[in-house]
């Protein structure tokens, strides 16, 4: 009878021991299918951010082709190399990007990938979203002063629009002064309303969001 009893205790205490295993190992399995979905879940950003670099190239290189060859004239050698320097900007943000998502590394604890996420929220929605509000009330001038140099150039090279219109470039810059003004008032506006959290999601990003989410899900998953 005792050597029953000692034979079944040992049994249940494997199949104990097996259970564990099998839950452990059906919990990692998990992790890593939620992980590896966060990975393909970032993939839309990583794509974005590529093909912004390639444009703000393109921006840099058509900037420093349009000042490099009127380097005589001031103006529009300040106006090139403001479009150069936009496509510079437009290269670093994305660089930036694309190097805080590669810092995360999958196989670290949930707790330093979810730091490595913050990090990244915390660069697009402290930095790169206000930085590219005021550049983009005003990138676009230098922008369409360059177009319209381009096309009067080619019915007759010598035309310079600042010249001709120089009332033109007051106007440009006042509704950029404008477009600045509407941003800081929509942002305090949205703020003013309680919905600072739904206007630094929108700043973060979708990807960013549901990767937090399902790191949010893993951590509650550990914890059960």
């Amino acid at each position: 009878m005792t050597v029953e009893l000692d034979d079944m205790k040992h049994a249940w205490q494997t199949l104990q021991v097996q259970l564990e295993q099998q839950q452990r190992l059906h919990q990692r399995l998990l992790m890593e299918s939620r992980l590896d979905k966060m990975r393909h879940g970032l993939r839309p950003l990583v794509l974005g951010q590529s093909i912004q670099l390639a444009f703000g190239v393109a921006i840099m290189l058509w900037g420093i082709s349009f000042w490099s060859v009127r380097m005589e004239v001031l103006h529009w050698l300040i106006v090139g190399v403001l479009v150069q320097l936009l496509g510079m900007s437009l290269v670093l943000a994305a660089a930036r990007n694309l190097h805080l998502i590669q810092r995360i590394d999958y196989a670290a604890p949930i707790l330093e990938i979810q730091q490595r996420l913050a990090a990244l929220r915390a660069w697009r929605v402290r930095v790169e979203a206000p930085v590219f509000a005021v550049i983009g009330s005003f990138a676009w001038i230098p922008l369409v002063l360059m177009e319209i140099q381009l096309d009067d150039e080619r019915v007759a090279p010598k035309l310079d629009i600042f010249l001709l219109a120089p009332w033109l470039v007051s106007h440009l810059i006042l509704c950029g002064c404008v477009s600045l003004a509407l941003v800081v008032v929509v942002f305090w506006l949205v703020r003013w309303a309680g919905h600072r959290r739904w206007l630094e999601n929108n700043f973060a990003g979708k990807c960013v969001q549901k990767a937090e989410s399902m790191l949010e899900q893993i951590a509650q998953f550990k914890q059960e």
